[in-house]
């Protein structure tokens, strides 16, 4: 798993746990959906675009979330993977390689853009938030957002957030090294019940488990 998904799957979790803004156009829309939406399905595809616009990577799968901290990103196509949160650990499953990365949650949003979005500030003293409509082709039907953060220790360069109608639709990363990923979701529920053995997860039996909890032995 490359750092950038890892960042935008966490960045995810922290604007779905925590989003505290002003009032304001682009402000009021990320409050609509983050706030309204205790938990979420959906259908993902994932794109990595490169520095001079290839497209390098793409796979598919599917969502949940579930607040707090819950989530099960299951990779389906063109190979297995699985990024689990039960609220405290997140497990990070590849199964081709047979190895699973254990984490302690809050250590792992540490690492990410979503420690920007931790605490009771306002989204706007750490992000810049407006509304924009260079888009591509196509997708001018959606209302678009960026954030840049305001800290330059963040990560990443720009975050770009899609909406259709209330749903959010694309969420697309650009790292410092002008890389994009891309998340493009479909089929979204909106606070579907989920069954909480989907945030769970025991590794497989012979499967190599990297420890980096500082637990003596995984639970």
């Amino acid at each position: 798993m490359k750092k950038p998904v890892v960042l935008l799957v966490c960045l995810l979790l922290g604007l779905f746990n925590s989003v505290v803004v002003p009032a304001g156009t682009a402000e009021q829309q990320l409050e609509k959906f983050f706030t309204q939406v205790r938990s979420m399905r959906a259908d993902f595809t994932q794109s990595v675009i490169s520095e001079s616009k290839r497209a390098v990577e793409k796979s598919e799968g599917v969502l949940q979330m579930q607040r707090p901290g819950k989530f099960n990103w299951q990779y389906q196509t063109p190979y297995e993977q699985q990024i689990i949160a039960d609220g405290k650990k997140l497990w990070i499953y590849d199964v081709e390689m047979e190895q699973v990365i254990v984490k302690n949650l809050d250590l792992a949003l540490g690492d990410t853009p979503a420690v920007l979005l931790s605490g009771d500030a306002a989204i706007t003293d750490r992000f810049e938030v407006r509304e924009i409509t260079e888009v591509m082709q196509g997708e001018s039907s959606l209302f678009w957002l960026q954030l840049m953060p305001k800290q330059q220790e963040a990560g990443f360069e720009k975050l770009l957030l899609a909406f259709s109608g209330d749903n959010l639709q694309i969420m697309e990363l650009k790292d410092a090294f002008g890389q994009i990923t891309r998340l493009t979701f479909s089929h979204l529920e909106r606070n579907p019940v989920i069954d909480p053995s989907v945030f769970t997860f025991e590794p497989p039996p012979g499967v190599d488990v990297i420890n980096e909890t500082g637990e003596s032995k995984e639970k």
